[in-house]
């Protein structure tokens, strides 16, 4: 059996969606045009902190809440009209989920590079 390897699949997926900066990201959710989405683990959020105003959609439920026919699915969380822009700790788990998302159809999806590192260092506001 051949078995990929996560950092392949990682690679894969970069491919195949946008990847954009922090200061890409801040300016869009400055300007109120992207739902900024956590992926991170409720205990990272907790020890790290998060970014005021985003969205938290752990990683293993993801899919199941973006998808309207889902029992799961969060009904009014996100704004439609807008980017959906994923981060994670350091930015391989929201490669994944936006390649996972940009699979079920949606289409304007993109990702943080470097992650909750990265924004930790830009102009975002950490609570």
């Amino acid at each position: 059996m051949n078995i990929k390897s996560a950092k392949d699949l990682v690679n894969e997926a970069l491919l195949e969606i946008k990847t954009i900066s922090t200061d890409e990201a801040l300016e869009g959710f400055n300007k109120d045009k992207i739902n900024l989405i956590d992926i991170r683990d409720v205990r990272e959020l907790e020890k790290e902190g998060r970014v005021e105003n985003s969205h938290h959609i752990p990683r293993g439920m993801l899919e199941f809440w973006m998808d309207p026919n889902s029992p799961y699915f969060q009904q009014g969380k996100l704004d439609k009209e807008k980017e959906i822009v994923l981060f994670c700790a350091g930015g391989l788990r929201s490669a994944l989920a936006a390649k996972s998302l940009k699979d079920m159809g949606f289409e304007n999806v993109s990702h943080i590079d470097g992650g909750f590192g990265a924004i930790k260092q830009s102009k975002f506001k950490i609570v």
